[in-house]
């Protein structure tokens, strides 16, 4: 289950369907109940989003995403090996800044559609327990996310 808010910008139907898609396909791959997990995604603009991360990660800039996962990664693994699904539960918050969105499209030379996908896939990978700081396990996390984008047909 995923809700999605529209903060201090304009709703967008075309966003939803992106996110909505990606995240069905986030939970298929790594056999989560959608019906069990919520996830909370607030799309907002740069301003927004260097509030949060000023105020939650003490770093005054604007981000393109930020995600606030609600277990540790050894806790989802439990959860999904005992298949350990009695509660409807909260797996994070994403925020995604969707002027950030739009200028790495154009920088990166590829659609805002593949974008606005790779942010909610990182994302969720943030939320599911994976990081990218030190290498050994950023060679975890990037092959993971590029799985479910090229399931979806969703390519650079």
């Amino acid at each position: 289950m995923y809700k999605i808010e529209f903060l201090d910008i304009d709703e967008n139907t075309e966003y939803e369907k992106t996110i909505s898609k990606v995240l069905e396909e986030c939970f298929k791959v790594e056999n989560l109940p959608n019906d069990k997990l919520l996830v909370s995604i607030t799309l907002t603009n740069p301003e927004n989003i260097r509030k949060l991360n000023s105020e939650y990660r003490n770093i005054d800039k604007e981000t393109d995403v930020l995600s606030f996962p609600m277990f540790e990664k050894y806790e989802i693994d439990n959860m999904v090996s005992k298949n350990i699904w009695e509660y409807n539960d909260i797996l994070g918050d994403m925020v995604i800044s969707i002027e950030q969105v739009k200028k790495q499209a154009i920088e990166y030379g590829h659609s805002f559609e593949r974008e606005l996908s790779y942010m909610v896939v990182h994302s969720f990978y943030h939320l599911m327990g994976y990081d990218h700081i030190k290498e050994e396990d950023k060679a975890i996390m990037r092959p993971k996310e590029e799985f479910v984008l090229e399931r979806l047909g969703i390519t650079r």
